[in-house]
């Protein structure tokens, strides 16, 4: 079985910049696209990115655009999250999910992702 790891996540100054990284364990994520959600406080979780299989084929939502850089390393199995100019809204806790039935993102739907980690938090102070 296969479980996804996130790493990262801490306490940073708004304008400030933190990498949270996410890595399988167990049996490998096989063909995969990769994402990352987020959930603020009484808030739904929504997509904040999503990376294809082959690292190439990104997709991000509009309020991280230009901020937010998803990538994956070539050995397919970890991805990257890295978020510059952070804003206070931009705290939650950012879960790190596989969507192991295509290899390109389409829906930016959590329905549509079947393997879920544990989430870490990031906070973002004023």
């Amino acid at each position: 079985q296969v479980q996804l790891v996130e790493s990262g996540g801490r306490l940073v100054h708004t304008g400030g910049s933190l990498t949270i990284s996410c890595t399988t364990s167990g049996r490998p994520i096989g063909k995969s696209v990769m994402a990352w959600f987020r959930q603020a406080p009484g808030k739904e979780r929504e997509f904040v990115a999503a990376v294809s299989w082959s690292g190439l084929t990104k997709s991000i939502t509009d309020s991280v655009r230009g901020r937010f850089t998803i990538s994956r390393e070539g050995d397919k199995n970890t991805v990257h999250l890295q978020m510059n100019s952070l804003k206070p809204e931009d705290t939650a806790v950012y879960y790190c999910a596989a969507d192991t039935d295509n290899v390109v993102p389409a829906e930016s739907k959590a329905y549509e992702y079947d393997v879920w980690g544990q989430g870490t938090q990031v906070t973002v102070s004023s």
